[in-house]
């Protein structure tokens, strides 16, 4: 158990809350590049507990401002786009993408007003389908060459969702690999032929096993944590038999990621970014080593379960998430659907808006939990100290040194466990067009 006082300073992201303070210095998710397509890419953005405006100019620049426009603070996201800037409809001020006032058409022709107006602007760039935004003082850090990062844009594919809920508690659900024997056991198993962009309905690579007969078979996972340069490895073994192992390598990526693997031929990069302390969006970039995703396909089985313009989910707290007595009794361990987004959403959303960790107990398979909840204290601490180093602030000479990360899910001998993500993530590696050209530079 943690204090009370403990579990805010962890969890609270507003801009004078040391949490806050920590994820200001990391590059954020702000929206998909889907978001500003059509006719006028303006967005709202509200993240970390403040509004801005994120928009697209008419040369194809990307802005994001202060959402409150600096004459009297009526709200840009309704602003015209023209005459390469935002708009302001009440008086007509004028901004471009850096935040400079260019015109302040209601003054005197003879007024120096605007060369003195500067709304607050912030760096922008767009990653695999994800516009990310840095709001922090001083320099942002440089992307790591992680695999979601560099793989071609045919190959990778994004997708958001909003959990009404803690970034934290949402972020804890994806270092926690035990939950997978229970929260997403399926009393059955799918045909793997038709598990395409499905996490979970797979077989674990190196087999023909489905996933869903790992998981429901073998529930007492061993689970190994490792400290690496990015955040942590948690490596899950069941041992199904005396010769064959079953092994899960995952990432937390600091702060706020996981990296994780979907099937044998894609992983998963998913970002738990704080809307504000009691709600939090993730952001999810799906990339594969063998052909180019099916980007359609993938779109069309998320929207099945979430809704635009907001990306929030059909299932959710109002109608009980779905649930079915019949479907707990026959078909899933939760009755809630087989979508395991649903489950993760219940999970986390049942904790509370911010869940009160003074009356938690933590086990033996939550030590990755409690390893990366003192990885982060020391982090806000560092930052509030303004000494010490904290992870994957780095340059952009540096960010060639990253890689990966190795993230697999596959049957070994089990006299191989120990090197078999290593060996697998090779393999992979060496079958893909983009990634052997990458190992070959490297």
């Amino acid at each position: 158990m943690i204090s009370a006082e403990q579990n805010d300073f962890m969890t609270r992201a507003g801009p004078q809350a040391p949490a806050g303070q920590l994820l200001r210095r990391y590059w954020q998710p702000v929206a998909l590049v889907d978001e500003l397509a059509g006719e006028r890419p303006v967005r709202a953005v509200r993240l970390m507990g403040q509004d801005f405006v994120l928009f697209r100019d008419e040369q194809g620049q990307l802005g994001m401002l202060d959402r409150d426009c600096p004459h009297r603070g009526a709200d840009l996201a309704y602003g015209r786009l023209e005459n390469g800037g935002l708009r302001c409809p009440f008086h007509g001020w004028l901004f471009d993408a850096k935040g400079q006032c260019l015109e302040t058409p209601a003054e005197p022709v003879t007024s120096k007003l605007c060369s003195r107006i500067r709304q607050s602007a912030y760096p922008v760039v767009e990653r695999s389908g994800i516009i990310f935004a840095y709001i922090g003082s001083g320099e942002p850090p440089a992307f790591p060459e992680f695999d979601c990062f560099v793989a071609p844009g045919t190959h990778t594919f994004a997708f958001k969702g909003l959990f009404e809920c803690n970034w934290l508690q949402a972020l804890e659900v994806g270092m926690d690999p035990a939950h997978a024997s229970y929260l997403h056991r399926f009393f059955e198993d799918e045909d793997t032929s038709e598990s395409y962009g499905k996490q979970f309905r797979g077989a674990s690579a190196d087999s023909q096993m489905p996933i869903t007969k790992v998981l429901r078979e073998y529930d007492r996972p061993t689970i190994e944590v490792q400290p690496v340069d990015f955040g942590l490895r948690l490596t899950t073994l069941r041992e199904l038999d005396d010769t064959q192992t079953h092994v899960r390598v995952t990432n937390v990526v600091f702060p706020q990621a996981f990296v994780i693997p979907m099937s044998a031929e894609m992983t998963i990069s998913q970002w738990h970014v704080p809307v504000d302390d009691e709600n939090c969006y993730w952001y999810a970039i799906f990339t594969s080593f063998t052909g180019p995703v099916d980007k359609q396909q993938m779109r069309d089985q998320r929207l099945e379960l979430y809704e635009l313009p907001d990306y929030t989910s059909r299932k959710n707290k109002r109608n009980n998430y779905g649930y079915s007595v019949a479907e707990q009794h026959s078909q899933t361990y939760t009755g809630m659907g087989m979508d395991i987004n649903v489950h993760d959403q219940w999970a986390i959303e049942s904790q509370g808006s911010i869940q009160d960790r003074t009356r938690e107990h933590l086990g033996t398979t939550d030590k990755g939990i409690v390893a990366f909840r003192r990885m982060l204290v020391k982090a806000i601490e560092s930052t509030q100290a303004g000494t010490g180093e904290i992870p994957l602030q780095i340059t952009a000479q540096q960010a060639s040194a990253f890689s990966g990360p190795p993230s697999i899910d596959g049957i070994s001998a089990t006299s191989a466990a120990g090197s078999y993500c290593e060996d697998a993530d090779l393999k992979r590696r060496q079958g893909s067009d983009w990634a052997s050209a990458r190992l070959q530079t490297n």
